[in-house]
């Protein structure tokens, strides 16, 4: 909670940057009741077992968010990663060692065995951070995401984190 106003400041200063990729936030979000209900409800998330949120920082300031959401238990023990750094600091390799780290936790800590991720297949960046990982691309889904009146093909990737896979 004590990093609600820097992450409202955070998603603010890089809000149309990421909306060029993904879908926009609901302009409600951005106010700081809505960003400290969102942390209570991803510390909710974490503790039953939902998703995991993680903020990357650098020198103390917020450079971007990696999550795991999606857990889904028993059985298949895997979740959907996601992960946003901002437009000041991509290119910088804190995307791929972020991910890197929640790898670890995934596989050590939450005893997850498979990750998924998507990304359009115009974001190369974003997959050469995954393909860095280990990730390997298991599909490409046609017209499958809707964005600013455009339908664009998602790359579904996977990583299975087993010791030696």
């Amino acid at each position: 909670m004590g990093d609600a106003e820097a992450l409202l400041q955070f998603e603010v200063d890089n809000r149309a940057y990421f909306e060029h990729w993904i879908n926009a936030r609901e302009i409600s979000y951005y106010n700081i009741g809505s960003v400290r209900n969102a942390i209570e409800e991803a510390q909710s998330d974490t503790e039953s077992d939902k998703a995991y949120q993680f903020l990357v920082k650098c020198d103390g300031a917020i450079v971007g968010r990696v999550n795991l959401v999606g857990v889904t238990r028993p059985y298949f023990n895997k979740a959907a990663l996601g992960y946003r750094i901002g437009e000041h600091f991509a290119g910088h390799g804190y995307a791929s060692e972020a991910v890197k780290l929640v790898l670890e936790m995934a596989r050590l800590d939450l005893g997850l065995s498979r990750i998924e991720a998507t990304v359009r297949p115009e974001n190369r960046a974003s997959a050469r951070v995954l393909e860095r990982n280990g990730f390997v691309v298991y599909g490409i889904a046609k017209r499958s995401t809707h964005l600013h009146g455009v339908w664009y093909d998602l790359m579904h990737f996977e990583r299975h984190l087993e010791e030696g896979h």
